[in-house]
């Protein structure tokens, strides 16, 4: 449904307190003027019923002791004064043989002079024209007579039979009385009469009165309205204020009234509405934030890919190709003799063991990055695992001339010895280490830095005796809840610019020397893998003299569910 409402323009014609003080002015401005008009037309006729009731009271009264014959009782006589004195009411009773039976009157001789007028109708009606403050005039309507007699009626309110209700206006004093007359029902007469007031007169005063009033009260009206405008309006004005920083996404601002209005529960309102919208678009920019985050992992992540495809092909470009070489060269019949086919065999059953020895390891890291591969936490001994990895890796430390040593902190440093069978032997059996992990990858890790030790390791000088060595030193330190397992070799630091990408797949430090002896850049990436899994810490530390690679294993039974839980 279309409507014609025009859209706010964001200027104000007037304020709300303006419009509350006027509208305030008007509320007491219409009832001064509904109380001037009231008074002027309606308190007359109610000030008379008011009257004329106090008479229909007293009467029922007099009537009721005159049928119950109680009316000339000292009891009753009490009571009598009692309704008279209270509302101001003369009072007289006379049988039919004129006798005064009850009154109660200030003037009793006027009391029986106005019983004696009104019975035999000696008063006449208020001559038109006639002032109320005039003391006497001649002319008059009515019965005629040659002495218009003291009162006149003014206003006849009842004439029956049996009882008249009238007022009338004493000449001398410009007085009104109202009076009701009749007979009660022993048949004997009754008047009751009592003062009232010049209404019109005094509905003057009061309306001149109730101006003046009214004007002290519309000032002042006024002045409370405007206060009473301007703590209504700043706790708006606050609101407003509020709402336009919230336009602005600012919703550090809070609404601070005292007060305990609606206007209260708007501002509380209002600051729950900041909080929530602030809280909703910190949400939204934390999700818009995560979806940058996703986008650029997901870039990176197909970054890495390309790099992935071009390192693989570089790795793999080189072994194919002298395979290929070498296998074209048996092919054409360059090598006639034995020799010559062996080393050209050799060389093609060589590169083709570097070829699976990469994609072996470049399957485990993707099975591990991948989370193809669960950690599988044993208990067992650390100690006894790198021992029986020594076995078989200690022939080629042997080779390139390197000596091995194991510390620990219950047996102190000690060579790795080997007997002329080839196996090794300690002078001091290690002590147990026994620590909470997957045995499998704690292997896998040790053998990625002890091949990278000995491929690395060169001989160094011993401090102060001239003599170079070249070692390999695996330690064991152990540490609150841990233990820490390193690999240092003796020969060159790692180049700081390197330290920190010596992590990421197939990135090396030599390419010529990693090449040599059939390195392919992952070992280390399959450590970080591995240890990331575990969650346990890792990491490299130069020396002048080496480099050393290490990793922590927990010894806490906690770790065992807390691998298990991820």
């Amino acid at each position: 449904m279309e409507t014609n409402r025009k859209p706010f323009s964001g200027k104000r014609r007037y304020s709300i307190r303006t419009e509350l003080t006027f509208v305030f002015f008007l509320l007491i401005a219409g009832a001064i003027m509904i109380i001037f008009l009231a008074n002027t037309f309606f308190l007359e006729r109610y000030y008379l019923k008011d009257k004329q009731k106090a008479l229909d009271k007293a009467y029922v009264k007099l009537n009721q002791a005159a049928a119950d014959n109680s009316i000339r009782t000292s009891k009753f006589g009490v009571e009598l004064v009692q309704i008279a004195s209270k509302d101001n009411i003369g009072v007289i009773v006379m049988d039919d043989d004129s006798k005064t039976i009850k009154y109660y009157a200030s003037d009793a001789e006027t009391m029986v002079k106005r019983m004696w007028d009104n019975m035999f109708e000696k008063t006449d009606s208020l001559p038109s024209g006639y002032s109320e403050g005039e003391a006497d005039q001649s002319e008059h309507n009515g019965n005629s007579s040659d002495d218009p007699g003291d009162y006149y009626i003014v206003k006849r309110l009842q004439d029956s039979y049996n009882q008249r209700v009238q007022i009338v206006l004493d000449r001398k004093t410009s007085t009104q009385y109202m009076e009701m007359w009749g007979m009660l029902g022993d048949g004997s007469f009754y008047l009751l009469r009592t003062a009232v007031e010049s209404i019109r007169k005094n509905s003057g005063t009061a309306n001149h009165f109730i101006i003046l009033v009214g004007i002290c009260v519309i000032l002042l009206g006024a002045l409370v309205a405007a206060l009473l405008g301007t703590r209504i309006t700043r706790p708006i004005l606050q609101l407003t204020r509020i709402s336009q920083r919230m336009k602005l996404l600012d919703f550090s601002a809070r609404y601070e009234g005292d007060d305990r209005t609606e206007i209260a529960e708007l501002g509380e309102n209002f600051n729950e509405l900041s909080s929530t919208l602030e809280k909703t678009i910190s949400e939204l920019k934390t999700a818009n934030n995560e979806l940058r985050s996703d986008i650029e992992k997901k870039e990176k992540i197909e970054q890495m890919q390309r790099e992935f495809i071009a390192n693989v092909t570089h790795e793999l470009k080189t072994p194919i190709a002298l395979i290929q070489g070498y296998a074209e060269g048996l092919q054409d019949g360059i090598a006639q003799d034995a020799d010559s086919r062996d080393f050209y065999t050799g060389v093609i059953l060589d590169e083709a063991g570097k070829m699976n020895k990469m994609v072996q390891k470049l399957l485990t890291l993707t099975h591990l990055e991948f989370g193809s591969e669960k950690a599988e936490m044993t208990r067992f001994d650390a100690a006894q695992l790198i021992l029986s990895e020594l076995s078989s890796a200690v022939l080629l430390a042997n080779e390139n001339d390197i000596h091995v040593r194991i510390t620990q902190a219950q047996t102190g440093s000690q060579d790795v010895h080997t007997d002329e069978t080839g196996r090794i032997y300690l002078d001091q059996e290690l002590s147990p280490v026994y620590v909470w992990s997957d045995e499998f990858m704690t292997e896998e890790v040790f053998q990625n830095y002890f091949s990278n030790a000995v491929h690395h390791a060169k001989s160094v000088e011993k401090q102060g005796s001239g003599q170079k060595d070249k070692v390999i030193d695996i330690r064991f330190e152990q540490k609150e809840n841990c233990v820490r397992i390193s690999v240092f070799n003796t020969g060159d630091p790692i180049p700081e610019d390197s330290v920190g990408r010596i992590w990421e797949k197939f990135y090396k430090v030599d390419k010529a020397r990693t090449r040599a002896y059939g390195g392919s850049g992952v070992g280390l990436s399959i450590v970080k893998a591995i240890m990331e899994l575990l969650h346990q810490d890792y990491g490299v530390i130069n020396y002048d003299n080496g480099v050393e690679f290490w990793f922590e294993l927990e010894t806490a039974a906690k770790s065992r569910q807390t691998a298990e839980e991820t």
